[in-house]
């Protein structure tokens, strides 16, 4: 924040340009707890609907996106199967940045250095808007998860444990 103002991301920048409407969420960061239940709690809204973006690299496909509730873990076994890997797993964390421009606790599924194959836990449609991170620790998207989808070219599947 600058005087006040949300400073907007390159995420958000792109999600203008494309016309997707979308509110800017500011939460107090926790360097010592990144979790999205932490950021759930921050924002007063339920876990369920807290999402965070992992990357993983699959043995056939290479890199790619999963995005997932807050309090859940992805099961590679389901990942790997809609990503048509054999076999996948998170990438190293000192790798994120590198891979994908982001850092741990602002990875956000728009707007990475490329695009990768990304696909979303299927309950991102029970909601009419779901949060995500906008590419900076403390600030996430509120965004309806259809127009999210549909810009980054996601399909969704069952992808959790």
């Amino acid at each position: 924040m600058k005087n006040g103002r949300i400073e907007k991301t390159n995420a958000a920048r792109l999600l203008d340009k494309a016309g997707i409407s979308y509110e800017l969420v500011p939460y107090e960061v926790d360097e010592s707890d990144l979790a999205a239940t932490h950021i759930s709690e921050q924002l007063g809204e339920p876990i369920e609907q807290v999402f965070k973006t992992l990357v993983l690299s699959g043995d056939r496909t290479g890199y790619f996106v999963c995005v997932v509730p807050g309090d859940t873990e992805v099961d590679l076994k389901a990942a790997a199967k809609v990503s048509g890997n054999k076999k996948c797993d998170l990438i190293p964390m000192k790798n994120l940045l590198g891979v994908t421009g982001y850092i741990r606790g602002g990875c956000s599924p728009v707007g990475m250095k490329k695009p990768f194959p990304t696909y979303f836990h299927s309950t991102a449609l029970d909601f009419d808007t779901i949060y995500v991170s906008a590419g900076v620790r403390g600030l996430q998207f509120k965004i309806d998860p259809k127009a999210l989808i549909s810009y980054v070219k996601a399909s969704t599947a069952d992808l959790i444990k």
